[in-house]
């Protein structure tokens, strides 16, 4: 019996070690992913004039975090003036933002481009934002619409 309960406790010791760690606040200066800084980062309102003259943007985008996902913090959403959101991955789920991001500004560095998505992607994306099974059944259609895929995230304010 003093047997198994050690195994169990030392395969409870080693689980807990390979879990995800914790994601640190969203505080100002803080950075998820690669190193960012702020300078020279275009906001969400210049970023529609941007593919003007080619279909991706690659450089530094600043906007306000309006959702985040809710299972694990793999993808956010960023306000534009006309109060849509901008859907932001991050490259190869490197990783996660945590919940408290919610109505921080931030400057993401990475790429952006116009994209159609799935109305099977539109709903995963909706399932892990927490909506309601109405709200799922709702989207019917695929969105054409701009994506970030981000390197990294700073948090500006």
């Amino acid at each position: 019996m003093k047997k198994l309960t050690f195994l169990l406790l030392a395969l409870f010791t080693v689980t807990a070690a390979f879990a995800q760690k914790d994601i640190m606040p969203a505080k100002a200066g803080v950075t998820y992913g690669k190193k960012v800084n702020a300078k020279q980062a275009v906001t969400m309102a210049e970023l529609p004039a941007k593919f003007a003259s080619d279909s991706v943007f690659t450089g530094k985008i600043e906007g306000t975090v309006v959702e985040v996902c809710k299972k694990k913090g793999c993808f956010m959403k960023v306000a534009r003036p006309n109060g849509e959101a901008v859907m932001v991955k991050f490259t190869d789920y490197a990783f996660f933002m945590p919940q408290d991001i919610v109505g921080k500004t931030v400057v993401m560095q990475g790429t952006a481009k116009v994209t159609e998505t799935s109305v099977e992607r539109l709903q995963h994306f909706a399932k892990d934002a927490g909506k309601t099974q109405e709200e799922i059944a709702a989207i019917t259609k695929p969105k054409t619409d701009i994506e970030i895929v981000a390197d990294g995230v700073l948090v500006v304010k």
